[in-house]
């Protein structure tokens, strides 16, 4: 398998794909910085990761070049494509997996630089427009497969599935209840995120898109573990496939932030310093300002050795059950010490980095090689979410029963529920 990225969760993914190399084989990990992925091989050598002895190779890699990605698939002999690098290289690698016929798994949804909150669906601007392409090729392309996106779009699949009739509400919760010390970071790509906020938000109500202003809209919840925290109605890429996938008329996403949080992005917004558009300084400098952000934060991966805490994700979901109303909350708590005392990463980089290793794992075993492109809700959630149980991600609930973890041994689809979710069909 091939690991496109060097970040943070490029290094969970290495480890991950390491434990579990009987069954994906050699590891190769590839980026434009090659002292980066060195550093993860060595890495995954010193904690001793490899399940049995095997092969771990760092390459340098623009994966931008299409022609260069589809020689280092032949060369490495890739069957399985893990994209964790930017947003912005996705189309680059889907082309090359497609012309190279190996599964694609990603765990963001592609964006252009000079382009932000696009019209929704997100997913139709760009990869949903080679959904024909890999169906044609027999190509696996597996779209957000990372935790938001990815196993949160899998818990609304198993609600719809085993806890409801009809479902009413579903909504995401993200709370980072960790702390790493520094005055102001970001947990992955500065770029990334602040895109994310600068523009409009896009939430899915009464079936239809609406817009909002970012921290317009907040909610207060009492979570497992973390308690109580505040969360504001956020632009998110699960959000576009869920909407299209399920039939649930209010689909939202809500991430937590802290004051402090919101007041520094509030004033480098306001003096245009998160702006994607480049600008000439006095100087004749042409440069992005969001760029010169990005560069003087802390790399999210330095954050690690001192994060402390913990994480709540989950899905809030409000529906129907044999007549009667239904509220159950389907979640993951995660802890950034034991995250980076197991593969060198903070918690935010490990929720995101297990998942596309267990997708991988799944296609490589044939359970969710589906030989066309699917978002995750598409496929069947209980193997997903049984095998993440087992590698470091453990699924709970909260419902009218209290508290508790679920536990997916022995599952085994009916073979015309499984054919309708590799069909895409729900």
């Amino acid at each position: 398998m091939l690991i496109i990225g060097a970040g943070g969760v490029a290094q969970v993914v290495a480890h991950k794909a390491a434990m579990a190399n009987d069954v994906l084989g050699d590891i190769h990990i590839a980026s434009r910085t090659l002292d980066k992925c060195q550093a993860i091989v060595s890495s995954v050598l010193e904690k001793k990761s490899l399940k049995k002895p095997g092969v771990i190779e760092a390459h340098r890699l623009d994966a931008l070049d299409i022609e260069a990605t589809k020689a280092l698939i032949a060369k490495t002999r890739s069957q399985i494509v893990i994209n964790v690098g930017s947003a912005f290289i996705n189309m680059s690698v889907l082309e090359a997996c497609i012309q190279t016929g190996v599964a694609y798994i990603d765990t963001a949804i592609h964006e252009e630089p000079e382009k932000i909150c696009e019209t929704p669906p997100w997913y139709g601007n760009y990869e949903w427009k080679r959904r024909e392409r890999c169906e044609k090729a027999g190509v696996t392309a597996i779209l957000g497969a990372g935790f938001d996106p990815g196993v949160v779009n899998a818990y609304a699949a198993l609600a719809v599935d085993e806890y409801f009739d009809t479902v009413d509400s579903i909504d995401i919760i993200d709370i980072n209840a960790g702390s790493h010390g520094k005055y102001f970071a970001t947990n992955f790509d500065p770029e990334i995120n602040f895109r994310e906020f600068t523009g409009v938000v896009y939430s899915w109500q009464d079936s239809q898109w609406q817009t909002n202003k970012m921290f317009e809209v907040s909610r207060t919840d009492d979570l497992p573990v973390v308690g109580s925290h505040t969360s504001y109605l956020s632009g998110h890429d699960e959000i576009h496939s869920l909407s299209r996938n399920l039939d649930v008329p209010d689909i939202r996403f809500w991430m937590g932030f802290g004051e402090h949080y919101i007041n520094v992005f509030t004033v480098l917004n306001s003096l245009g310093l998160l702006s994607e558009q480049p600008v000439t300084t006095a100087e004749g400098l042409e440069v992005v300002p969001l760029k010169v952000v990005k560069a003087v934060l802390p790399d999210p991966s330095s954050l690690a050795p001192n994060y402390e805490g913990k994480t709540c994700i989950g899905d809030l979901v409000k529906g129907k059950k044999d007549g009667e109303d239904r509220e159950v909350f389907i979640y993951n708590v995660a802890d950034h010490k034991e995250a980076f005392n197991e593969v060198g990463s903070q918690g935010i980089s490990y929720t995101a980095g297990v998942p596309p290793v267990a997708a991988a794992i799944l296609v490589a075993k044939g359970t969710w090689d589906c030989h066309k492109m699917v978002n995750v809700e598409e496929l069947p959630p209980q193997p997903f979410l049984g095998l993440l149980n087992k590698m470091g991600l453990q699924t709970s609930i909260r419902d009218e029963n209290g508290e508790r973890d679920l536990s997916f041994e022995g599952w085994t689809p009916p073979a015309t529920a499984i054919a309708g979710k590799v069909a895409g069909k729900r």
